[in-house]
């Protein structure tokens, strides 16, 4: 039902109009004055207020502003009996739709009504969709319950709301965009843009000139001005993505940047300003890249301000069957089928191969195997052939086979370790045996 709230202190031009407004189809609620309206724009879902400007306890133009500020997608449309042009230019500014004089107008209501409607409708949309992209992109999309993962997730709630400059550091696959694209999702300009580049993908000059720009005739091909990436990010988040990968001469220009907030375009003398939180991320280890040359010590710390790092899948093997399932459900809705069960082998395969790829890697695997899958349930012979072998070599080299009884102590270890978050204590308690028998254990099978 289309609501409309009609403010107005005559009582027979609140009927008339509320008996217009109702053939129409729409359901109108009346009031007689300010404080009555805030009560009804409490207990309804308003989408448009027909106000008076002159009421007993105020004035319309002043009210629409309240209005506004507290309902925004709420239009108002303001009724004069004496139309003058300061008050609607006013009326305009303090965000109403339109303003109209009463008696020779009424006849325009309805279609104005109309307009107005089309606006909320428009609105409710936007917001629609700006609501699953804040869902998609928020803290809750990042999977998993073991204590790694949720160190590396407080870790970035607490600096998400700061303009603190952000490190990332993790292995391929890890899930580090994930991670920058829910800091500026649960940020001050998360309703600003939210730019990512991968800074391996590039050349110098190429990845120079995107990041920061260039006039026309720059260089041979740049036949016209083209914005970068600072300026398409400006007031929002900048994701610099493998930034070990950059070259050590435009490293000093990023440094600039993060030190002035500014920078010169390619081929350009006059300085850019820039206002960009930088999020950035490598599989690198930066301190070796720093010892050798690769990587400047002073953008190191000026980037460090925030590290977090994030753990590979084989420090985090609880959350492996939480992430399988969450990707079953992914690709079971996506193909509109039914979501498959996972076997006991299927789940002993997935924590017992290395993981090199990490998430990406697991998640490429699971939609894989549910495209050969032809049963309810995934099976062990759903997965990759070097999958379906999980035997290990343990760190004293030692074959162990699927069939002997290490292999069955070797997984019994690993799956209470799983229960227990990788606690060695409390995963010694319910073995029952010594600490140190548990970690003689581990050395043996090579688990980590």
């Amino acid at each position: 039902m289309r609501n409309i709230l009609l403010i107005d202190d005559e009582e027979k031009l609140r009927t008339l109009l509320s008996r217009i407004i109702s053939l129409e189809g729409f359901e109108v609620i009346q009031a007689g004055d300010c404080k009555t309206a805030l009560k009804k724009l409490e207990q309804f879902d308003i989408d448009i207020a027909l106000c008076d400007v002159k009421l007993p306890d105020g004035n319309g133009v002043d009210f629409s502003q309240k209005i506004k500020e507290k309902y925004p997608n709420i239009e108002v449309i303001l009724l004069t009996a004496y139309g003058n042009i300061p008050d609607s230019v006013q009326a305009i500014k303090n965000g109403a739709f339109d303003y109209i004089t009463k008696g020779d107008d009424n006849n325009k209501i309805v279609p104005l009504l109309y307009r107005a409607l089309e606006k909320v409708n428009l609105s409710k949309k936007v917001q629609q969709l700006q609501k699953r992209i804040d869902d998609k992109y928020s803290f809750d999309n990042v999977i998993g319950k073991s204590k790694t993962i949720i160190s590396a997730l407080e870790l970035a709630q607490k600096v998400a709301k700061t303009d603190a400059t952000v490190l990332l550091l993790g292995e391929t696959g890890t899930g580090k965009e994930v991670f920058a694209q829910a800091i500026h999702s649960s940020s001050n300009r998360s309703n600003k843009p939210f730019v990512a580049i991968n800074c391996s993908a590039f050349s110098k000059d190429l990845l120079e000139s995107e990041m920061f720009g260039h006039k026309a005739g720059a260089f041979t091909g740049a036949t016209k001005d083209k914005k970068g990436l600072f300026e398409e990010a400006n007031t929002g988040t900048l994701f610099l993505d493998e930034i070990g990968e950059m070259n050590i001469e435009l490293q000093a220009k990023l440094l600039r940047v993060l030190e002035t907030g500014e920078f010169l375009k390619v081929g350009e003398s006059k300085v850019s300003k820039t206002n960009v939180r930088i999020i950035a991320a490598t599989h690198r280890d930066l301190k070796k890249e720093i010892e050798v040359g690769n990587f400047r010590e002073d953008l190191f710390y000026r980037l460090s301000v925030f590290q977090i790092n994030l753990p590979s899948l084989r420090e985090r093997l609880s959350d492996i069957e939480i992430l399988a399932n969450y990707f079953v459900n992914l690709f079971s809705s996506k193909s509109n089928n039914q979501s498959k069960k996972l076997s006991p082998e299927f789940i002993d395969a997935l924590i017992n191969h290395e993981w090199k790829g990490n998430i990406r890697e697991l998640k490429n695997i699971i939609e894989r195997s549910i495209i050969l899958s032809s049963s309810d349930v995934l099976s062990i012979e759903d997965l990759p052939i070097e999958l379906q072998n999980y035997s290990t070599l343990p760190k004293n080299g030692k074959q162990l086979s699927a069939f002997d009884l290490a292999s069955a102590e070797k997984l019994h270890i690993q799956k209470v370790l799983n229960y227990t978050n990788g606690n060695k204590t409390r995963t010694a308690e319910l073995l029952n045996i010594a600490l140190t028998t548990l970690y003689r254990k581990l050395n043996e099978y090579g688990i980590d």
